[in-house]
């Protein structure tokens, strides 16, 4: 172990660091540490204690802290080996490289049942999968040699039950153990292997963390960068097997089952909201490579066929070939490394680039998945938010949907993971209210899989735009002068000034909305289902006291003169369209 570099044993902190060193450092590479960095290394050595979890925001740099932890117990001869278990494949490949850089070698390439390599290396990479299928191997190598594990996305460790029995036996034997999270725990009550909970002032078994660095911190250190979500709403129509045509807008407060149809018509590459979307982040990229020459994209699709189906709607738009990874193979790592170091300008990924993938030059996203954890949405985001040097701005195109909507307004929300519900519990993030999303989802699933499902068509506009907890702008064309006012925002701006240029541009798109001419207002949009079908039953209720017609013939009527199903099923967009009609029969 002589080999290994000698880092200086003492007060991190002295070494009076910035926040944010001047030049970013590669991914565990760092000569420096940043302030929290060192900051987490004294509340660990003054401590020392065996089980340690940091939960630090995604690019605030969990391994350089890791590494240098590794190589400094190492030092000390507190441990003599280094385990670090990662979610995938690519990123044990990952941790090795940046290992190396830092004088500690680690065998990425470990199969379960061969030697781990001896005396040439200093420990191994392995996967939790890995771990699961042969813990007793892993314990027998933990027990074999004073050693240090290090958890990398610790919350994988409650992926499944057997995982976690796994993790537990096979690192049990563990001299230290240091944890790391980049995202709000598991939105289940799976425990998670070697994290402390303990009760709060209610009751609820909540997670402790030893340390804490969270993205409103992060940002205002200047280690990551400001995002700015651009929403993009649209008209909906999609086609059940049982004939009825349903019809809905982005947008606009529906039953989740609505949502969830409208939302995946939205995604439909042969619909029009895509391309549209997708134009328009492409133009916004190359705002950005204004100030940022290499900066990249990356579409983030919900399984194979779509991700290839916006691979070529980007090759249309942009007239050049996007990189495409589909699985978490040596083929895919590969490509996501030669994206990373080149100038391309997009990526298409399913789920492999969404936790843990270093591609700092990423700087505009597409969030074209259905996916609405807290947990999925936050590790998406964290792949933008990697700041390379100060002002560097990070944007996000997504549906207009409410989950989505939640999840990006509470951008910098820290979480701890709960084992137990409160049912009184009203935050909009709750772990309860995601596990109902997720129920929905699966039944909404379950529902276009029944029927014969089929997108009709859908259009694009722009929505809004959320920044900081904050809304600015509101409805325009695409292509619209509004849109391209958002759109062309400079790529290298503080958070302080990213805030007053968004205010300037709703300020101006207020005042042009002002100054055409005014033209009939259309009738008021009744924002709640519950209101509108209220409002129409009454409607129904005047005209049967008119025509001496049953309410049910009246409903039939309104069915085939309007379309949709009945009111029960029916969107915001739908009733509305009856109610209209409905009052126009009345006013005659």
């Amino acid at each position: 172990m002589s080999t290994l570099p000698g880092p200086t044993v003492g007060t991190f902190a002295a070494e009076h660091l910035s926040p944010s060193y001047p030049e970013r450092a590669a991914r565990g590479t760092a000569d420096k540490l940043r302030a929290w960095q060192a900051e987490a290394l004294d509340e660990y050595f003054a401590r020392e204690p065996r089980d340690f979890l940091a939960a630090a925001t995604p690019g605030a740099g969990k391994t350089t802290f890791a590494l240098r932890l590794a190589v400094e117990l190492i030092a000390r001869r507190v441990v003599d080996r280094v385990t670090v278990v990662a979610p995938t494949d690519h990123l044990k490949r990952q941790w090795a490289d940046a290992a190396h850089k830092v004088g500690l070698r680690l065998n990425p390439a470990y199969s379960n049942g061969e030697a781990w390599g001896g005396r040439r290396f200093h420990g191994m990479a392995v996967t939790y999968a890995q771990v699961a299928m042969k813990a007793s191997l892993h314990r027998e190598i933990t027990e074999s040699s004073r050693t240090l594990v290090i958890l990398d996305e610790v919350h994988h460790g409650g992926d499944a039950l057997s995982w976690g029995d796994a993790i537990r036996e096979a690192f049990e034997p563990a001299t230290r153990r240091l944890s790391l999270t980049g995202t709000p725990f598991r939105s289940d009550t799976a425990p998670i292997p070697f994290v402390t909970y303990a009760p709060t002032e209610k009751g609820i078994r909540t997670s402790l963390t030893d340390y804490s660095y969270g993205y409103g911190r992060a940002l205002a250190d200047g280690v990551v960068r400001p995002v700015i979500f651009m929403a993009y709403a649209g008209r909906m129509r999609w086609r059940t097997r049982m004939g009825d045509e349903m019809e809905a807008r982005l947008g606009e407060p529906d039953t989740q089952d609505v949502t969830a149809q409208a939302w995946r018509t939205a995604l439909d590459p042969k619909g029009e909201w895509m391309p549209s979307v997708l134009r328009a982040a492409d133009r916004r990229l190359s705002e950005v490579r204004h100030s940022m020459p290499d900066a990249g994209g990356l579409v983030i699709a919900t399984d194979q066929q779509s991700a290839r189906a916006y691979a070529v709607l980007l090759h249309e738009i942009t007239g050049e070939q996007p990189t495409v990874v589909l699985s978490d193979e040596k083929e895919s790592s590969a490509r996501i490394e030669t994206f990373a170091a080149g100038e391309a300008r997009w990526m298409v990924a399913v789920r492999m680039v969404s936790e843990g993938v270093d591609v700092p030059r990423l700087a505009v996203g597409v969030y074209a998945t259905s996916a609405s954890t807290a947990l999925y949405f936050a590790q998406a985001v964290g792949r933008f938010v990697r700041a390379r040097r100060r002002g560097e701005t990070a944007s996000i195109f997504l549906p207009s949907v409410p989950p989505l909507l939640s999840l990006a307004t509470q951008l910098e929300l820290e979480r701890d993971h709960a084992l137990d519900r409160e049912r009184d519990d009203d935050q909009l993030l709750d772990d309860e209210m995601l596990d109902a999303e997720n129920r929905s989802e699966s039944a909404s699933d379950e529902l276009t899989e029944e029927f014969v499902w089929e997108a009709i068509e859908s259009d694009a506009n722009f929505d809004r735009v959320l920044y900081d907890g904050d809304e600015f702008g509101f409805a325009a064309e695409v292509g619209s002068d509004e849109e391209l006012d958002f759109i062309g925002i400079p790529g290298i701006l503080e958070p302080e000034q990213l805030r007053e240029l968004l205010k300037a541009r709703q300020a101006r798109q207020s005042r042009r909305s002002a100054s055409r001419p005014r033209e009939d207002k259309p009738q008021p949009l009744y924002r709640t289902l519950k209101e509108q079908r209220t409002l129409l039953n009454s409607l129904v209720g005047m005209r049967a006291k008119i025509s001496n017609e049953p309410h049910g013939l009246i409903h039939a009527e309104l069915r085939r003169v309007c379309g949709g199903p009945a009111v029960a099923q029916a969107t915001v967009t739908q009733l509305q369209a009856r109610i209209d009609y409905l009052r126009r029969g009345l006013r005659s």
